[in-house]
């Protein structure tokens, strides 16, 4: 069974929490977020890419970026942009979009339930990211940004969030990009220790989104563990800050492609490849959004078209076999397109569904790519039954909104 633990959180006054919750670092570039910061001096992007206040020629991975960061985060503090709480809680972090409110409980994972895979994950991690995030823990000693995990509901659970979030939020603002926010803080004693009992019944957590931040929080813990002579199990850096939602209360949206050229092929022979593996049919202008597995859309040449993958070409049987990533990938980008590595290959990007259809045929149209092709979103029931059996999703298949605001609560490994 994993664990979840209560933790003293520092998080902003309420006046400023709208000014100062940011994006995560990751869906920004340093050109974006110096934009999205501009003078506001309260923007905790200050922290997470700290980099905004230096000269743009300055390497992203240099020490004075990270020393930056430190430089940042102990000035929130004594400036009392962060405050820290009187004693431990849990929260409750809730997010609406499209008329949909997802209840998230913020609390601290352990470091050796990651080590242990009773936190499952279902990508790769690349080590030059995993040692960037490792680094900025290091430097703030701290948890800056909260990693995204799910959990399968337990209707105990369901039942104390409804008791919680029953009075007015801390927190309720709606940020810039219209996603809203709301915040609570477990104050009840008895409702801190119910819920700590509760998620220690629950078999396993699953990484949804921010698996390096993951990694690089209890690698860093680990790190301190093996360098503390009088380690006794019970320190903070046994523990990092994570929001665990309900499966059923998550929503996965698609995660698309796009390919720079055709490996050498016309279109028209393109289109003779795909169909030894695919029922291939045009549609014109009418944009193709998948509504079902093992069906695609395919944008080349000004037209779009839908690709059904014949039967024999996939396996729903198999975990792997059945996500139409695996089809796309293996009969249709290594097969035909010769793009053997989606991780290394600059041939490919990858375009997440939020950005819609369109931003496809504008890549497309642009002429930057040839090709684009939308999919079907995985299923929360698949990215579990792959991580339940050991196995790793191809890169860049999943996409979680909305995504986590940073700020709105840290949490401090000592």
């Amino acid at each position: 069974m994993a664990i979840l633990k209560p933790f003293q959180g520092y998080r902003p006054p309420k006046e400023i929490v709208k000014d100062l919750a940011s994006r995560p670092y990751d869906v920004l570039n340093s050109a974006e977020a110096r934009a999205e910061a501009g003078e506001n001096s309260y923007c905790f992007l200050r922290v997470v890419k700290p980099e905004i206040e230096l000269p743009k020629e300055v390497n992203l991975y240099s020490p004075e970026v990270y020393d930056k960061a430190r430089d940042n985060f102990k000035k929130f503090i004594e400036k009392g942009y962060l405050v820290q709480d009187k004693k431990r809680h849990f929260y409750v972090y809730a997010q609406t979009w499209n008329e949909k409110t997802q209840y998230g409980i913020v609390g601290c994972a352990g470091v050796e339930d990651y080590l242990n895979d009773k936190i499952k994950k279902h990508e790769l991690t690349r080590p030059d990211k995993e040692e960037d995030r490792m680094k900025h823990v290091r430097v703030l000693n701290a948890n800056a940004e909260p990693v995204f995990f799910t959990y399968p509901k337990k209707k105990e659970i369901d039942e104390i969030v409804e008791k919680v979030v029953a009075v007015p939020p801390v927190y309720d603002f709606v940020a810039d990009d219209g996603f809203g926010h709301h915040f609570w803080v477990v104050e009840d004693d008895r409702e801190i220790e119910q819920l700590e009992t509760l998620f220690g019944e629950v078999p396993a957590f699953y990484v949804a989104d921010g698996h390096h931040r993951t990694a690089a929080a209890a690698l860093v813990g680990n790190e301190k563990k093996l360098n503390n002579p009088n380690h006794t199990g019970k320190e903070e850096y046994n523990y990092f800050m994570a929001v665990l939602f309900p499966d059923d209360q998550l929503t996965i949206i698609d995660y698309n492609r796009v390919v720079k050229d055709l490996n050498g092929l016309s279109g028209k022979d393109f289109l003779y490849q795909l169909s030894a593996h695919f029922l291939v049919a045009e549609h014109g202008k009418t944009a193709v959004k998948p509504d079902k597995l093992h069906t695609f859309g395919m944008y080349l040449d000004g037209k779009w078209y839908s690709l059904e993958a014949k039967p024999g070409t996939y396996d729903d049987n198999d975990p792997i076999g059945v996500l139409d990533v695996t089809i796309l990938s293996q009969l249709v980008l290594d097969a035909i397109l010769g793009v053997k590595n989606q991780r290394t290959d600059k041939r490919i990007d990858f375009v997440g569904g939020i950005r819609g259809l369109k931003e496809l045929e504008k890549r497309v149209d642009s002429g930057e790519m040839a090709v684009a092709f939308s999919l079907y979103p995985v299923t929360m029931k698949q990215l579990m039954d792959i991580a339940d059996t050991g196995n790793i999703m191809p890169p860049k298949t999943t996409w979680f909104e909305p995504k986590l605001r940073s700020g709105l609560v840290v949490h401090t490994l000592d």
